[in-house]
């Protein structure tokens, strides 16, 4: 009953074509009923580098273990306080606290813009006594892709690299290649194919779609650390998910890719269905095991 009343709502409010100033409309409109987070959690704003930022702690979280959240939308919209929940969750099943910063949008600012903050916001941790050993990096649709595209960055740079990476139904392609596009177009719950193209292009500008550093399903993840991927067995995004898994294990990276049945698109949001629960059960276990190895 949660799965099909959750499945119906969303697909009536977010599966149209909208422009992008309608789209951060409704993602405000949508923001006001997810502001408030349970007492155990406490939000605390600032700013990096002149970004905004907030960290999202449990009470019982460690100070010392971090993980730097990248949130989604589409690289065209996303907004902290949209987050603040998930992050919570994710803060208390982890025992770390959660770093959310808010990086630059497209169209205003396209590619590399969100690359930069996100390795500026990095670089920070790091400069503030941070072992990138303590760092896991996360995110979800399209800052699922912005965390492997930074530790693409990262990598090629020789600059330490997170301890891990959680990716929540990961956006790694916008070339549109993968089959899922077509295959779970009419289970799609909340990504319209005309939004998806309209925000795939605002963000790639005149850069080449295919640049491992916009696409991550096409890099070469040679020295990657551990990577948790969670996707829903019905969203578009399935084969971004696989592409990105498989390019990862053939060149031995330790992969955890997970299906979830009928599941959409982040369905770890909607915070009270067993599956989302059972989602932050996996990333507390894939976090503590990391850091036993």
């Amino acid at each position: 009953m949660l799965r099909f009343i959750s499945r119906t709502l969303l697909r009536k409010l977010f599966y149209k074509p909208l422009s992008i100033d309608e789209l951060r409309e409704s993602q405000n409109r949508s923001a006001k009923m997810m502001q408030k987070v349970p007492k155990a959690i406490s939000v605390e704003g600032f700013s990096i580098n002149e970004l905004s930022a907030e960290w999202v702690t449990h009470k019982n979280a460690n100070a010392e273990k971090i993980i730097l959240y990248l949130h989604g939308g589409g690289y065209v919209s996303g907004k902290l306080d949209m987050y603040r929940l998930l992050c919570g969750n994710i803060s208390e099943k982890s025992g770390a606290r959660v770093l959310l910063p808010e990086y630059r949008l497209a169209p205003e600012d396209p590619f590399p813009a969100a690359l930069e903050d996100a390795l500026s916001v990095y670089s920070w941790l790091l400069q503030n006594e941070t072992s990138a050993e303590n760092i896991f990096l996360a995110g979800d649709s399209a800052g699922g892709g912005l965390s492997l595209a930074m530790t693409l960055a990262l990598r090629d740079e020789g600059r330490p690299l997170p301890a891990g990476i959680i990716c929540l139904s990961p956006w790694t392609d916008l070339t549109f290649s993968g089959d899922s596009h077509k295959t779970n177009a009419k289970k799609s719950v909340i990504l319209h194919p005309e939004g998806l193209r309209l925000w795939a292009d605002s963000y790639v500008a005149h850069a080449d779609p295919r640049t491992p550093h916009i696409s991550p399903a096409f890099a070469d993840m040679t020295s990657f650390p551990p990577m948790l991927i969670q996707v829903g067995a019905e969203e578009v995004f399935l084969d971004d998910a696989c592409m990105v898994a498989e390019r990862a294990i053939s060149v031995g990276v330790d992969v955890t890719l997970s299906f979830y049945e009928k599941m959409w698109h982040v369905w770890q949001t909607i915070g009270i269905l067993p599956e989302a629960k059972k989602a932050f059960d996996e990333i507390s276990e894939f976090v503590k095991r990391v850091e036993r190895e």
